[in-house]
């Protein structure tokens, strides 16, 4: 198991523990805890706790500095507007796959439907595209398939 899957896993426990479904955490004392960089901390947070795994984070940076991760239930449509409005006008490949593992996982989007989008914004299927053009195009398959599962 890596540090992200244990620092993931220490939160995830500390918020199933948690009463209100809030947990707040020092950046610092964690990455001391788990004796990594605090960047290591926000690679965790911006990968396993995202609002389309049902999550929203606060972070405020600083001495005081603290993650606040707040666990929320949306239904599925609330979901997928919630990515289609937060894909912007560019998208590279990685970000495309990462959202699209997040909306499989969290039951959003079929895994063949989420496979099916993968290989319509894949560099093999926008070879024809300029390679400047292509995250662009990317952005707006993936909100325009997303649209559709609405």
């Amino acid at each position: 198991m890596g540090i992200s899957d244990l620092i993931a896993s220490f939160l995830q426990e500390s918020l199933n523990e948690a009463e209100d479904g809030v947990l707040e955490v020092q950046r610092n004392d964690l990455a001391q805890r788990f004796n990594c960089v605090p960047s290591q901390i926000n690679y965790v947070m911006s990968t396993r706790f995202s609002p389309e795994r049902g999550y929203i984070v606060e972070s405020r940076r600083g001495g005081n500095g603290y993650i606040r991760i707040t666990r929320v239930r949306v239904d599925r449509q609330t979901l997928l507007m919630h990515v289609i409005n937060s894909v912007g006008d560019r998208l590279d490949l990685p970000s495309a796959r990462a959202i699209l593992s997040n909306l499989v996982d969290s039951g959003a989007v079929e895994q063949t439907v989420g496979q099916t989008i993968l290989a319509a914004v894949g560099d093999k299927a926008l070879a024809a595209v300029p390679r400047e053009n292509r995250d662009a195009v990317r952005a707006e398959i993936v909100k325009q398939t997303l649209i559709l599962q609405v």
